[in-house]
C-alpha cells in the first residue's frame, strides 16, 4: 500500500508552485506543466519520493537513529512541533540558531542550563531567593525554553535532518552538509535541489501540505520505533513498550500542537553566549503563491 494517494496531495495542495517568473531551473525535471502563470509540481515523483524517504527513515530509526524535524515559518511551526512531539524526536520551530549542528557542545551548554534551572524549579530552591532573583530566572528560563525547548533532548548530532523550507534554513542545510548529514526536504518551484539528499518537491508554503509530508514522515518514525522495540525484545533488554514509551501520541493521531512566538536568530559563537544574545526578531517573509484552480 502507498505511503500516500495521490488524491492526499491534490487535496492538500502540495502540487502548486510558485509563479512562473521566480521558478528555478534546476527544479525543470519536477514540473508537471504550467497553468494561470503558477508551476503544477509533478506528484507521482512526490508520491515516490515520499516513499523514499519514508524507507530511509524507518531503516534509520530501527537500528536507533535520531530525524531532526526543522521549520521555522508560522505555516510549519504548529505543524512541525505536532508531527516531532507525536514521534518522540527534537524539532526546532523557532529560529534555527547558527550552530545547532556545527557548534552543538555550545548550544548543549546552555540546554543544560535550561535543565538544571527547571530542576532548581521543581526542588524548591527558588523559594529561598528573592522575587527579583526568582523573576531573572524565570525570564531566562522562557526565553531559553522558546529558543531551545524543542531540542531538550537531544543529547547527540541528529542522523537524519527534515526541513520544511531550503530556502528560509539555509543555515541548516550547510549546516548538515558540512556535517555530512542527510537532509530529507520539501523542496518547492522556487528552490535549489542540488544541496538535498532527499527531495521531496511540494508546496512549502500552504499548512494543509506541509502538515500532511510531516506527519507522514512521522509516522515512518513510529514504525521504526516500534521495530526497534521489538528487535531489543528479542534480544532480551528491557525496553518500555510502543503504547508507554510515545504515550498520547499514538500513530494517526495528529495532534496540533501550539506554535510559540517567534524568536530571534542568534549565531553560536565558541564560548557560551549571554542571554542577550539570543534576543531579536525577523519579519516572516511573504510568498506571493496563488492556489490558482486547475
Amino acid at each position: 500500500m502507498a505511503v500516500v494517494e495521490m488524491k492526499e496531495l491534490l487535496e492538500a495542495g502540495v502540487h502548486f508552485g510558485h509563479r512562473v517568473k521566480r521558478w528555478h531551473p534546476k527544479m525543470r525535471s519536477y514540473i508537471f506543466t504550467e497553468r494561470n502563470g503558477i508551476h503544477i509540481i509533478d506528484i507521482q515523483q512526490t508520491v515516490k519520493r515520499l516513499e523514499t524517504a519514508t524507507e530511509l527513515i524507518g531503516q534509520d530509526i530501527s537500528e536507533g537513529g535520531m530525524l531532526l524535524f526543522v521549520g521555522t515559518k508560522k505555516q510549519a511551526q504548529e505543524n512541525i512541533a505536532g508531527a516531532a512531539q507525536r514521534c518522540r524526536m527534537p524539532y526546532v520551530n523557532e529560529r534555527w540558531l547558527g550552530g545547532t549542528l556545527t557548534n552543538f557542545r555550545t548550544i548543549r551548554q546552555r540546554i543544560d542550563y535550561l535543565i538544571d534551572l527547571e530542576r532548581r524549579l521543581e526542588s524548591g530552591e527558588f523559594q529561598t531567593m528573592t522575587k527579583k532573583e526568582v523573576l531573572g530566572l524565570e525570564r531566562k528560563m522562557s526565553k531559553l525554553n522558546r529558543r531551545l525547548g524543542g531540542i531538550k533532548s537531544m543529547d547527540r548530532l541528529p542522523s537524519l535532518v527534515f526541513i520544511a523550507d531550503v530556502r528560509r534554513e539555509q543555515i541548516a542545510v550547510k549546516e548538515a552538509n558540512k556535517l555530512g548529514i542527510p537532509i530529507i526536504a520539501m523542496v518547492d518551484t522556487n528552490c535549489d535541489p542540488d544541496p538535498i539528499d532527499y527531495v521531496i518537491p511540494a508546496n512549502d508554503d500552504a499548512i494543509r501540505s506541509i502538515k500532511l509530508i510531516s506527519n507522514k514522515l512521522a509516522d515512518a518514525v513510529v514504525d521504526g520505533q516500534q521495530v526497534r522495540a521489538a528487535l531489543l525484545v528479542e534480544e532480551g533488554e528491557e525496553t518500555q513498550g510502543p503504547a508507554e514509551e510515545w504515550g498520547e501520541y499514538a500513530k494517526d493521531e495528529h495532534v496540533p500542537v501550539a506554535a510559540e512566538e517567534s524568536a530571534g536568530e542568534w549565531q553560536a559563537s565558541d564560548v557560551e553566549p549571554e542571554e542577550d544574545d539570543l534576543e531579536g526578531a525577523e519579519d516572516q517573509e511573504v510568498t506571493d503563491r496563488e492556489e490558482a484552480p486547475i
